[in-house]
């Protein structure tokens, strides 16, 4: 998607916010041009947080003799034995500067498709083909809109994508929404689709369209005979209905559908829905599913099911149901666990992404022949305390056709990204006693250290739960000395803290904050993944209550534990996350200071005014129309006189999923009760801030804000 395109409505929305935007807006220029003692302070240890080189997607060959990875801004491929031989593969010249991603292996391992911008000027992708043999790359398609994730079919001869035709900005909620003109909510709606475009196109060709126009795709797998896919898709508008999606297939019909006939001739076969979790009873009713995988005799169709509260950062138990429809069957339920990423080894099993308490791992789960049999799982091919990107990070697992062999970016708060390889199958000829599971193929960070401080996993106690949590100590830890801690609460509330290199748990970077010499916790409490469905579930109709005693412990843990001094401790977080923090400085004076970024402040509004409402139903059991105090219990403007911890609160003004008009209520609140508080708005940013100047100006205002109230040192 051109970044031009989605630039074009700034000036526009500026002028056409709503006072509740302009006035702390215009409040805040004066600030904004005036240098912030934390600037210095970043000049300084931000290039020492940046570094290290960058490790993007990775994936291995089918056949095991190629790797293929992101570094930096280039797609290279070396011989795995040896990835110091590795070469480019870009459709650019010499001269030019193009933006490339999205890169997939061909079945016969002799080719890459991927995105390129290099055809067009404005930033528009369009997908390539690389042979791998010195010819230079094709372009396969002649595209007009957003698109992502390729995929070959498992034939070779076809390439299906999701593309939004015509698209104004990212299907996602995290990108900032458009410009609220017209008939709202039945015009201007776009929907993402998956196209098809043959492997071997000898020009670029318009794409014929795999699903009908009706129906808003967010994930898709090929049938093993290359004749159908496996969707998780559901009604328009896209960004609001993902709660609400059905698992369906869908039968490649001949001669399809392209984007010139429309739907109005040649149509393809209607899709089937053989699940929708609304409608099913048990375990599963009206929760979320994800990552469809069809199994190799193309029978079986498993998927994640579980309470997730955001597309795309999935967990749940791994669930399967007969691709012709049924019932469907919990492979993993009572696990301890939240599965992410799932791929059939070929012989009835499922390899299985997970996080653990914190840890990353891989497992092999061995399904039963019939619902009566019980699935079990093997010992993890590896359990690490890190992040495993390309396992992880898209619901998918990169690995040899007979998945022998894993590949996976792996880095934590002590080791910068690097590749890994794991032995999904170990040889015959091996004995497993003798091969280490795991190993590492590269070395490009070799001799970077932290700059921040140590990492400890902490794990502890409260009411019936066993919760964790990931501690930064102070970069110059002196045990002598007392130190502020700042707890970092991360959004969701369905995900979870990992270790990870230059991370955190949300937009205001705790490692930059270790380098300043806080104390850093980021805990995981209920309502996270990592302990299994009952745990994510725990905060159900409970929101800032358990999930805010959980946090109260951990701090209490900490204090036990580390010299912190406890009249210094601030509270920040972003999106869930900065509900929490405006939740907490009504229910509890322990924090000295909190910034609150792109928070909600009342669920009651919150419900009308945001963009993906369909959310709050599996959390909060029914509409605000139907249960408003199920909303008020929870909604931080209920309790607001309580408050008198001084607050910063940061949004962007085209935020759909937390609307400005959160913290602005919530601002304007603190501000008559005479409690310190300042609130930023910034133009033309959505719930993920994309410009590099706006993210370091949130980081400045919130590493001056704690440094106000509660400063680092003795």
């Amino acid at each position: 998607m051109p970044l031009s395109l989605r630039r074009l409505r700034c000036v526009a929305l500026a002028l056409l916010l709503c006072a509740c935007s302009l006035l702390p807006l215009h409040a805040q220029e004066a600030d904004v041009a005036t240098a912030r003692p934390a600037a210095t302070q970043l000049d300084q240890i931000l290039p020492s947080l940046n570094r290290g080189l960058s490790i993007g997607q990775v994936a291995i060959s089918p056949d095991g003799k190629r790797l293929a990875w992101f570094q930096g801004r280039e797609i290279r491929v070396a011989p795995l034995d040896n990835l110091g031989q590795s070469q480019r593969v870009t459709a650019a010249s010499p001269t030019q500067a193009c933006t490339e991603s999205d890169f997939a292996w061909s079945p016969d391992s002799a080719a890459l498709v991927f995105l390129s911008d290099c055809a067009d000027s404005d930033g528009q992708m369009d997908l390539y083909r690389a042979r791998l043999d010195g010819s230079p790359a094709m372009r396969l398609t002649n595209l007009h809109g957003y698109v992502h994730d390729p995929a070959f079919s498992p034939d070779g001869t076809k390439v299906a994508f999701l593309y939004v035709e015509g698209a104004t900005r990212p299907a996602s909620a995290l990108a900032a929404e458009d410009l609220p003109i017209g008939v709202i909510g039945e015009e201007g709606i776009e929907v993402q689709r998956v196209a098809t475009v043959a492997a071997g196109a000898a020009t670029p060709a318009v794409p014929t369209f795999a699903t009908p126009a009706n129906l808003h795709v967010y994930e898709f797998d090929w049938s093993p005979d290359s004749k159908s896919l496996a969707c998780i898709a559901a009604d328009p508008p896209g960004e609001n209905n993902w709660w609400v999606a059905k698992l369906y297939t869908q039968l490649l019909g001949a001669p399809g559908l392209d984007s010139q006939t429309r739907d109005s001739t040649n149509p393809q076969p209607a899709p089937t829905a053989i699940l929708a979790p609304s409608g099913v009873s048990g375990p599963l009713h009206g929760l979320q599913i994800a990552v469809p995988r069809w199994s190799p005799d193309g029978k079986t169709i498993a998927f994640i099911g579980g309470l997730m509260s955001d597309q795309g950062v999935t967990g749940g138990d791994v669930w399967v149901v007969p691709s012709t429809g049924g019932e469907p069957h919990d492979l993993s339920p009572d696990r301890q666990t939240s599965a992410q990423g799932l791929t059939w080894d070929g012989s009835g099993a499922i390899f299985v992404s997970e996080i653990r308490g914190g840890y990353s791992q891989l497992v092999r789960l061995h399904v039963p022949a019939s619902a009566a049999d019980l699935a079990f799982f093997d010992a993890p091919v590896f359990s690490i305390p890190a992040t495993v990107g390309a396992v992880t990070s898209d619901g998918s697992l990169s690995a040899t056709a007979d998945r022998s062999v894993f590949v996976f970016q792996a880095s934590s708060f002590s080791t910068p990204p690097e590749i890994f390889n794991a032995w999904g199958k170990v040889p015959e000829s091996v004995h497993s006693a003798d091969v280490a599971r795991i190993g590492q193929l590269s070395h490009f960070n070799d001799g970077v250290q932290p700059p921040w401080g140590k990492s400890v996993s902490l794990t502890w106690k409260n009411e019936n739960f066993d919760v964790q949590g990931w501690l930064l100590l102070p970069a110059h830890y002196d045990p002598a000395k007392k130190y502020p801690l700042l707890v970092e609460v991360h959004g969701g509330p369905a995900s979870a803290v990992l270790s990870r290199w230059n991370g955190g748990s949300g937009g205001f970077s705790a490692t930059a904050f270790s380098a300043l010499d806080y104390f850093v916790l980021m805990p995981n409490p209920r309502g996270s993944f990592g302990q299994g469905e009952a745990f994510t579930q725990a905060n159900r109709k409970d929101f800032g209550y358990g999930d805010l005693r959980d946090i109260l412990a951990g701090v209490d843990a900490v204090l036990a534990q580390y010299p912190v001094d406890p009249n210094r401790i601030g509270l920040a977080g972003w999106s869930y996350g900065g509900f929490m923090t405006m939740f907490a400085v009504t229910q509890t004076h322990r924090f000295r200071a909190a910034v609150a970024g792109a928070g909600i402040s009342d669920w009651l509004s919150y419900y009308g005014e945001n963009s993906i409402d369909q959310w709050m139903i599996p959390y909060f059991g029914a509409s605000v129309y139907d249960d408003p105090q199920v909303y008020a219990k929870s909604s931080p403007i209920t309790f607001i006189k309580q408050a008198h911890t001084p607050t910063l609160s940061v949004v962007g003004d085209r935020d759909g999923e937390c609307p400005a008009p959160q913290s602005f209520e919530f601002w304007h609140a603190l501000r008559d009760l005479h409690v310190p508080t300042q609130l930023v708005v910034y133009p033309n940013e959505g719930h993920g801030f994309v410009d590099p100047a706006r993210r370091r100006d949130v980081l400045e205002r919130a590493v001056d804000w704690f440094a106000r109230y509660m400063p680092p040192g003795s």
